[in-house]
């Protein structure tokens, strides 16, 4: 079992801690980001800026918390371990490391498609965790509903579609350092389907294959688990989605892997929670690496957050363990937060819990 160093205390320890341990190839894919890193780094900074405000001698906290129940199930705290590909890359359990982490430490676990342990694989490890699976769309409908099947047969029980990377981001870092998956990882998921087709260009290559707003109602009347369309950063496609049918949206923009020079997802969490109204689940990644920007972010319209490349680094660092560690550090940062805000429950974190200068 690997051991967590002493000197962690927060998230950023680990990525120091794993930037000096993986290859760097490897650190190349895991940390990397689109072109000039402009959204990457924005993600971060808008969260930042956004200011707490303390309360002091808020009565009737001694028996707060901060669990929250989605889709009927109930998590610890308001995250999950957002959908992340080859996990193995930072250690040989990969996916079925994390979820146990995850099951451990009562928070939600969202499956790649791009994952490096099988569907059933991760079900049969953590049977009784909260199990998401994230979809990409195959350019063969068959071969969708062959992913959304498997799924449901394995008890997942929420299918995220991610609609923001049809085609991967420009990302240097990757190419300089000739990143590679090595042997013995790969996405097994999708052993024995068909690659996508040949072409001379991105349009003629991916694009004509892509997914449009016709495959995401299609594949909402294919299941009867909630549907979540995750890469909404825009209002007009967050009501769009609602009109399709969809039981919640993920405001993400993969972490700034994709689309550069793009808003941070902090900053249009607002617009989209007003485009979809107060009662849909909104959730966000990009950008979460403490407990306080979970509340900044339930504070500005979020009902959840997904954490990503952290679990990466925890994982590099000290495996299982780590990852159990890093959300169970999440989860204090969170109470602190919490009840310094004077917020005894979720419930209690709205806009008045944020500082508007004057």
């Amino acid at each position: 079992m690997n051991k967590i160093p002493s000197d962690i205390c927060n998230l950023a320890d680990y990525e120091r801690h794993a930037k000096a341990l993986l290859a760097e190839p490897t650190w190349a894919y895991l940390s990397g980001f689109s072109m000039d890193g402009i959204t990457h780094r924005r993600n971060r900074a808008k969260l930042d800026e956004v200011l707490l405000q303390q309360r002091i001698l808020s009565a009737d906290m001694g028996q707060g918390d901060c669990r929250l129940s989605l889709f009927g199930r109930e998590l610890s705290m308001p995250l999950l371990i957002a959908p992340l590909a080859y996990q193995k890359l930072a250690h040989p359990m990969g996916e079925l490391g994390a979820v146990q982490a995850a099951a451990a430490q009562g928070v939600g676990f969202c499956l790649s498609t791009l994952a490096s342990s099988s569907i059933e694989q991760v079900a049969e490890v953590a049977p009784q965790a909260n199990r998401w699976f994230q979809l990409y769309c195959q350019p063969n409908r068959d071969d969708t509903l062959k992913l959304i099947r498997r799924a449901e047969a394995a008890g997942y029980q929420a299918l995220v579609v991610t609609a923001d990377a049809p085609i991967n981001g420009v990302r240097n870092a990757e190419q300089r350092a000739g990143f590679e998956l090595p042997d013995g990882v790969r996405a097994v998921n999708l052993d024995g389907l068909p690659q996508a087709a040949a072409g001379d260009s991105v349009f003629a290559c991916w694009m004509s294959q892509a997914p449009d707003w016709q495959t995401l109602a299609w594949i909402r009347k294919q299941t009867r688990l909630p549907l979540l369309l995750k890469g909404v950063m825009h209002p007009a496609d967050a009501k769009r989605a609602l009109e399709v049918g969809v039981d919640g949206v993920i405001v993400s923009n993969h972490g700034g892997r994709v689309l550069d020079s793009q808003p941070a997802t902090i900053e249009v969490l607002p617009a989209i929670r007003a485009a979809v109204g107060p009662t849909l689940p909104v959730l966000l990644d990009s950008g979460i690496r403490r407990g306080s920007d979970i509340v900044k972010a339930i504070a500005l319209g979020a009902n959840a957050v997904l954490l990503g490349r952290p679990v990466f680094y925890a994982q590099a660092v000290a495996g299982p363990l780590g990852v159990a560690h890093s959300l169970r550090i999440l989860r204090d940062e969170l109470e602190a937060t919490m009840a310094l805000c004077g917020c005894a429950t979720l419930a209690d974190i709205n806009q008045d819990c944020l500082y508007t200068p004057f």
